[in-house]
Protein backbone atom coordinates (compact mmCIF):
# COMPACT_ATOMS: atom_id res chain seq x y z
CA UNK A 1 0.00 0.00 0.00
CA UNK A 2 1.14 3.40 -0.78
CA UNK A 3 1.76 5.68 2.56
CA UNK A 4 -1.25 8.68 3.33
CA UNK A 5 -0.77 11.69 4.80
CA UNK A 6 -2.36 14.31 3.61
CA UNK A 7 -3.96 14.81 0.64
CA UNK A 8 -5.52 18.04 -1.72
CA UNK A 9 -7.69 17.04 -4.32
CA UNK A 10 -10.59 18.62 -6.15
CA UNK A 11 -13.93 15.71 -5.69
CA UNK A 12 -16.27 14.15 -7.49
CA UNK A 13 -19.63 14.22 -5.87
CA UNK A 14 -22.49 11.63 -5.76
CA UNK A 15 -25.27 12.70 -3.46
CA UNK A 16 -26.91 9.43 -3.30
CA UNK A 17 -27.67 7.40 -0.16
CA UNK A 18 -26.99 3.67 0.41
CA UNK A 19 -25.11 3.03 -2.02
CA UNK A 20 -24.12 -0.42 -2.07
CA UNK A 21 -21.46 -2.72 -2.94
CA UNK A 22 -23.35 -4.46 -6.19
CA UNK A 23 -23.41 -0.97 -7.35
CA UNK A 24 -20.02 0.03 -6.79
CA UNK A 25 -18.99 -3.29 -8.56
CA UNK A 26 -21.71 -5.48 -9.42
CA UNK A 27 -21.49 -9.43 -8.73
CA UNK A 28 -20.74 -10.36 -12.23
CA UNK A 29 -17.25 -8.44 -12.29
CA UNK A 30 -16.06 -10.44 -9.50
CA UNK A 31 -14.10 -13.07 -11.31
CA UNK A 32 -10.80 -11.55 -10.85
CA UNK A 33 -8.75 -12.15 -8.04
CA UNK A 34 -6.31 -9.60 -8.28
CA UNK A 35 -6.89 -5.90 -7.68
CA UNK A 36 -6.33 -4.74 -10.95
CA UNK A 37 -8.56 -3.84 -13.34
CA UNK A 38 -11.85 -3.08 -11.28
CA UNK A 39 -11.70 0.58 -11.73
CA UNK A 40 -13.32 0.04 -15.43
CA UNK A 41 -16.60 -1.26 -14.25
CA UNK A 42 -16.87 0.86 -11.24
CA UNK A 43 -20.61 1.64 -10.79
CA UNK A 44 -20.83 0.12 -14.40
CA UNK A 45 -24.59 -0.06 -14.48
CA UNK A 46 -24.96 3.82 -13.75
CA UNK A 47 -21.52 5.17 -15.93
CA UNK A 48 -22.82 2.20 -19.02
CA UNK A 49 -25.96 1.32 -20.88
CA UNK A 50 -26.96 -1.73 -21.88
CA UNK A 51 -25.07 -1.52 -25.30
CA UNK A 52 -21.79 -0.24 -23.26
CA UNK A 53 -21.88 3.17 -24.40
CA UNK A 54 -21.17 5.72 -21.71
CA UNK A 55 -24.08 7.65 -19.96
CA UNK A 56 -23.41 11.33 -19.93
CA UNK A 57 -25.96 11.88 -17.36
CA UNK A 58 -23.83 10.26 -14.57
CA UNK A 59 -21.05 12.29 -13.03
CA UNK A 60 -18.25 9.84 -13.56
CA UNK A 61 -18.72 10.11 -17.57
CA UNK A 62 -18.71 14.10 -16.63
CA UNK A 63 -15.05 15.82 -17.91
CA UNK A 64 -15.21 18.56 -16.15
CA UNK A 65 -15.60 16.99 -12.85
CA UNK A 66 -11.95 15.39 -11.15
CA UNK A 67 -10.09 14.57 -8.51
CA UNK A 68 -8.75 11.65 -6.33
CA UNK A 69 -11.82 12.45 -3.31
CA UNK A 70 -15.08 10.69 -3.64
CA UNK A 71 -17.81 12.30 -2.03
CA UNK A 72 -21.13 9.91 -1.49
CA UNK A 73 -24.18 10.32 0.35
CA UNK A 74 -25.11 8.79 4.13
CA UNK A 75 -24.66 4.43 4.36
CA UNK A 76 -22.08 3.69 1.92
CA UNK A 77 -21.05 0.79 1.15
CA UNK A 78 -23.76 -0.97 2.25
CA UNK A 79 -25.22 -4.59 1.32
CA UNK A 80 -22.41 -7.78 0.82
CA UNK A 81 -18.88 -7.53 2.21
CA UNK A 82 -16.95 -8.03 -1.06
CA UNK A 83 -14.13 -6.53 -0.82
CA UNK A 84 -13.46 -6.06 -4.54
CA UNK A 85 -15.83 -2.61 -4.02
CA UNK A 86 -12.44 -1.41 -1.70
CA UNK A 87 -10.70 -2.58 -4.83
CA UNK A 88 -12.47 -0.26 -7.10
CA UNK A 89 -12.33 2.75 -5.80
CA UNK A 90 -9.00 2.52 -5.75
CA UNK A 91 -8.22 1.18 -9.16
CA UNK A 92 -10.37 3.81 -10.64
CA UNK A 93 -7.95 6.78 -8.34
CA UNK A 94 -9.83 7.71 -5.19
CA UNK A 95 -7.73 7.86 -2.39
CA UNK A 96 -10.34 8.87 0.08
CA UNK A 97 -14.17 8.32 0.37
CA UNK A 98 -16.35 10.91 2.25
CA UNK A 99 -19.40 10.58 3.68
CA UNK A 100 -21.92 11.06 6.98
CA UNK A 101 -22.02 7.11 7.44
CA UNK A 102 -20.32 3.81 6.05
CA UNK A 103 -21.49 0.18 6.35
CA UNK A 104 -18.40 -1.15 9.03
CA UNK A 105 -17.55 -4.28 6.66
CA UNK A 106 -16.94 -1.53 3.58
CA UNK A 107 -14.71 1.04 6.30
CA UNK A 108 -12.57 -2.34 7.37
CA UNK A 109 -12.04 -3.40 3.49
CA UNK A 110 -11.81 0.35 2.65
CA UNK A 111 -8.92 0.26 5.09
CA UNK A 112 -7.18 -2.85 4.52
CA UNK A 113 -6.58 -2.05 0.88
CA UNK A 114 -5.43 1.50 0.99
CA UNK A 115 -8.69 3.79 0.78
CA UNK A 116 -9.18 6.20 3.63
CA UNK A 117 -12.72 6.24 4.48
CA UNK A 118 -13.54 9.74 5.91
CA UNK A 119 -16.89 9.92 8.08
CA UNK A 120 -18.09 13.51 8.68
CA UNK A 121 -21.42 14.76 10.22
CA UNK A 122 -24.24 15.19 7.92
CA UNK A 123 -24.33 19.34 8.01
CA UNK A 124 -20.45 19.13 6.80
CA UNK A 125 -21.49 16.81 4.15
CA UNK A 126 -24.11 18.55 2.75
CA UNK A 127 -21.78 21.79 2.88
CA UNK A 128 -19.44 19.56 0.36
CA UNK A 129 -22.34 18.89 -2.20
CA UNK A 130 -22.74 22.58 -2.20
CA UNK A 131 -19.29 23.34 -3.63
CA UNK A 132 -18.63 23.93 -7.05
CA UNK A 133 -16.57 21.50 -9.50
CA UNK A 134 -13.36 23.33 -9.12
CA UNK A 135 -13.42 23.45 -5.80
CA UNK A 136 -10.82 21.25 -3.14
CA UNK A 137 -10.76 19.55 -0.01
CA UNK A 138 -7.85 18.55 2.14
CA UNK A 139 -7.65 16.01 3.72
CA UNK A 140 -4.98 15.69 6.92
CA UNK A 141 -4.65 12.20 8.35
CA UNK A 142 -1.75 13.26 10.93
CA UNK A 143 -4.35 15.87 12.28
CA UNK A 144 -7.64 13.76 11.32
CA UNK A 145 -9.42 16.81 9.78
CA UNK A 146 -11.02 17.19 6.61
CA UNK A 147 -11.62 20.98 5.20
CA UNK A 148 -13.59 22.68 2.43
CA UNK A 149 -10.89 24.85 0.82
CA UNK A 150 -12.78 27.36 -0.45
CA UNK A 151 -14.74 28.38 3.16
CA UNK A 152 -11.60 27.34 5.39
CA UNK A 153 -14.37 25.22 7.34
CA UNK A 154 -12.98 22.03 8.56
CA UNK A 155 -14.19 18.88 10.47
CA UNK A 156 -13.09 16.33 12.74
CA UNK A 157 -12.97 12.14 11.31
CA UNK A 158 -12.04 9.68 13.84
CA UNK A 159 -10.09 6.47 12.82
CA UNK A 160 -8.44 3.32 14.73
CA UNK A 161 -4.99 4.44 16.06
CA UNK A 162 -4.15 0.92 14.53
CA UNK A 163 -5.31 1.80 10.76
CA UNK A 164 -3.84 4.84 10.90
CA UNK A 165 -0.37 3.86 11.89
CA UNK A 166 -0.75 1.44 8.93
CA UNK A 167 -2.23 4.19 6.29
CA UNK A 168 0.31 6.72 7.38
CA UNK A 169 2.97 4.20 6.91
CA UNK A 170 1.63 2.49 4.07
CA UNK A 171 1.58 -0.71 6.17
CA UNK A 172 -0.81 -3.86 5.48
CA UNK A 173 -1.02 -5.90 8.67
CA UNK A 174 1.94 -8.15 7.98
CA UNK A 175 3.82 -4.99 7.29
CA UNK A 176 2.76 -3.60 10.81
CA UNK A 177 4.00 -6.55 12.48
CA UNK A 178 7.39 -6.92 10.48
CA UNK A 179 7.98 -2.85 11.89
CA UNK A 180 7.67 -4.35 15.34
CA UNK A 181 10.19 -7.01 14.64
CA UNK A 182 12.99 -5.82 16.97
CA UNK A 183 10.64 -5.08 19.92
CA UNK A 184 9.49 -8.56 19.25
CA UNK A 185 12.50 -9.98 19.35
CA UNK A 186 14.26 -7.72 22.37
CA UNK A 187 10.41 -9.16 24.31
CA UNK A 188 11.61 -12.94 23.42
CA UNK A 189 14.73 -12.37 24.90
CA UNK A 190 13.48 -10.72 28.11
CA UNK A 191 11.14 -13.00 28.35
CA UNK A 192 13.60 -16.53 27.64
CA UNK A 193 13.11 -19.70 30.17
Amino acid sequence: MQAFTTLTSRFIPLAVENIDTDQIIPARFLKATTRDGFGKNLFRDWRYDNNGNPRPEFILNNPEYSGKIFVAGKNFGCGSSREHAAWSILDYGFKVVVSSFFADIFKNNALNNGVLPVQVSEEFLQKIFQQDKNSTLTVDLPQQKIRIDATGEEESFEINNYKKTCMLNGYDDIDYLISLKDEIAAFENAHAH
